[in-house]
């Protein structure tokens, strides 16, 4: 239990929870580590203190799901410090949605292109089925752009059903570089001429190829750049961008992290559709102990490579190596064997919680910019 107050002593540094409050999170993180899922029961079987029975551990998690306040904006900002996210990025937005029993669960989330994984900072719940409206689009950027200034917006990448004129001005006024794709179908105006369907600009595309049109177009009453490229099955892709459109498709391409986010809260991690939540507000909770356990164990990924260098796999047919684990799925494991097996390994339990405090550099950043932050 020493171990687990150490954690705590992090956490305590960053949130502002109550001694109760901050002790029923830190059990739930490290259960949540122990039985990788986020239904309540088996994360209650998961706590480190066992003292009180089962039922009592459940109750207790879905009271702090039911009456506790989060503050998601302190919650992003501990994530930025985290990673030391003091650069230009490409923000990636997208939604993961899914259904329990008559229930629509989605979930629009917006993260940062890092190291091959988006790393999650704001997300809403959306209370309707199907895409979100452009002004929840803009809703979300805008609240990065209040907690980290548009300056860190290397550009915005977004897959199809983000495409609308209505956020390509929002864009344009702003002056945030966007790298969206666009269906096939989207017609096109050229120098106030006749419709063309974009997949006409790229049908003489071969497979593996790219292509840039070199001029501004109207597309959905605004003027923007095209870029195509066709897959080795044949597969058209289109972006639409208002910066220079030669490495749109390359910037494009990393739309594909939050992808790859989704998959460690589900099926690749922490089982995200294993919920029996539908309450929206709880469901937001839910996401920002996943995130934490996200950070947890992308850092301690990263910390144990640095020690212990990740196995390549070699693929004959596409004649590269690829790492074996994802800076995750490499610290999940490594939390996963030391909550396991605290007792013989609680010297290994401590390094792995100090991963969550920030870089060193990072610290006094954040200190002489907090009030700024907070304004």
């Amino acid at each position: 239990m020493n171990n687990i107050s150490e954690l705590k002593k992090i956490l305590a540094q960053h949130f502002d929870f109550n001694k109760a409050r901050l002790d029923c999170l830190v059990q739930m993180l490290v259960g949540l580590f122990s039985v990788c899922t986020v239904n309540l029961r088996e994360i209650a079987v998961g706590f480190p203190d066992a003292r009180a029975n089962v039922d009592s551990r459940y109750k207790r998690c879905k009271r702090f799901f039911s009456e506790v306040k989060i503050d998601y904006d302190q919650l992003a900002r501990w994530v930025y410090t985290i990673f030391s996210l003091n650069k230009k990025y490409y923000l990636v937005i997208d939604r993961t949605n899914w259904f329990w029993g008559k229930s629509k669960i989605n979930i629009l989330t917006l993260g940062i292109a890092y190291e091959g994984v988006a790393i999650p900072l704001l997300w809403n719940l959306l209370n309707k089925a199907g895409n979100a409206t452009a002004q929840e689009h803009q809703g979300i950027i805008e609240r990065f752009i209040r907690l980290f200034g548009q300056s860190q917006i290397a550009g915005v990448l977004a897959d199809r059903e983000f495409a609308s004129g209505e956020l390509f001005q929002w864009f344009n006024e702003k002056g945030i570089p966007f790298y969206i794709r666009i269906k096939e179908n989207s017609l096109l105006k050229i120098k106030e001429k006749k419709l063309y369907s974009a997949a006409k600009f790229f049908s003489v595309l071969n497979p593996k190829e790219r292509k840039v049109y070199p001029m501004l177009i109207e597309l959905y009453g605004q003027k923007v750049f095209l870029a195509g490229s066709r897959s080795e099955r044949g597969e058209l892709m289109i972006v639409a961008t208002n910066q220079d459109p030669e490495c749109a498709i390359y910037s494009y391409l990393r739309r594909w992290e939050i992808e790859c986010l989704f998959g460690t809260l589900k099926s690749k991690g922490f089982h995200l559709e294993d919920t029996h939540m539908t309450k929206q507000e709880r469901i937001e909770k839910l996401m920002a102990l996943l995130v934490m356990g996200f950070v947890w164990a992308h850092r301690v990924g990263e910390w144990r490579a640095e020690q212990k260098t990740i196995k390549r796999n070699y693929y004959l047919k596409d004649k590269e190596t690829r790492p074996q684990f994802s800076y995750f799925l490499y610290g999940l494991e490594f939390i996963r064997e030391i909550i396991l097996h605290l007792s013989l390994k609680w010297r290994l339990f401590k390094d792995i919680v100090h991963q969550l405090l920030p870089p060193l550099p990072a610290i006094q950043t954040v200190i002489s910019s907090k009030t700024e932050a907070i304004c």
